[in-house]
């Protein structure tokens, strides 16, 4: 009983923190002016997690650390689920609540999402995830809107640096899977106000279009990680996107776990992809985004 109430009180605490949640654009974002469906939230028995889908309407919510502990550094992140979904706690809330204890400020982005048909988007998605033409056929459309919500992320956080008492030469993106992408897609076609200043791609997927993508002259460094037993196969894009940054020589950090699978996200599993986590800001410290001893 004692265990239970103290973790409702943690949970309350932490949803607490969530301070504003802002819309990306005013009216219909760009593209999705046809666009009349609502946002939707349930639990995936599939994926075992709370997940939202029919992202019409891009939108951040901030989570912001204690001010007493608070660094200047933000991190945008943009949780994956194949364009279908967004695992919206364990590559969302949970990596938000962990950062926030080390005084970074997170800002979490519902990114446009493929319009689903039924109530089950996890099916839907699961359904055609193995045919690589109809899903391409199918999100392709959606990923460059994913891209500019990203893109219009980072630009808002740092316009309002100073509001949410932020660095506005500390701001990063981290993305999962299909976040994964847009964060690459934000690192590679950027402008000088939407430019992030670092980067984690974790287990991304890199499609052609990015993958062959021109690695710009002031490319921000990257942290990369994935698992080599990712069901997807993407722990080779990761491999890849490293190469491709260290033949620029742009700076670069590249974990694969043996295990862990797709998704792990911050999910415990008794592996050392439990600890991905420690390893970023072990290497914010090294990058000077975060301070020795925090």
């Amino acid at each position: 009983m004692k265990k239970s109430l103290a973790a409702l009180l943690l949970l309350i605490s932490f949803l607490g923190q969530a301070q504003k949640v802002i819309h990306l654009y005013e009216g219909k974002a760009p593209g999705s002016e046809n666009s009349n469906w609502s946002e939707q939230e349930m639990f995936s028995p599939i994926f075992n997690t709370q997940i939202v889908y029919n992202v019409a309407e891009p939108t951040l919510t901030a989570y912001l650390p204690e001010a007493s502990i608070a660094t200047g550094v933000s991190v945008v992140i943009a949780p994956g689920g194949g364009f279908f979904t967004l695992s919206i706690n364990s590559e969302g809330g949970d990596v938000a609540r962990w950062l926030n204890e080390k005084g970074i400020a997170v800002f979490i982005l519902k990114y446009r999402l493929v319009h689903c048909l039924t109530s089950d988007p996890v099916k839907e998605l699961m359904g055609i995830i193995n045919d690589e033409k109809k899903m391409s056929a199918i999100t392709g459309p959606i990923v460059p809107m994913a891209i500019a919500d990203g893109l219009t992320a980072v630009k808002y956080v740092r316009e309002h640096a100073t509001e949410f008492g932020l660095d506005a030469q500390k701001i990063g993106f981290m993305g999962f899977s299909a976040g994964g992408t847009v964060t690459m897609g934000v690192t590679l076609q950027y402008t000088k106000d939407t430019r992030p200043n670092f980067s984690a791609p974790i287990y991304a997927y890199m499609p052609s279009e990015l993958s062959n993508h021109k690695i710009p002259d002031d490319a921000p460094p990257l942290f990369i990680c994935a698992a080599s037993d990712d069901q997807l196969k993407l722990a080779p894009h990761s491999v890849q996107l490293f190469t491709h940054w260290m033949e620029a020589n742009k700076l670069a950090e590249l974990h694969i776990y043996t295990k862990g699978g797709h998704g792990f996200g911050m999910r415990k599993q008794n592996l050392p992809t439990d600890h991905w986590i420690e390893r970023f800001y072990e290497w914010l410290m090294v990058q000077g985004f975060a301070k020795k001893g925090s």
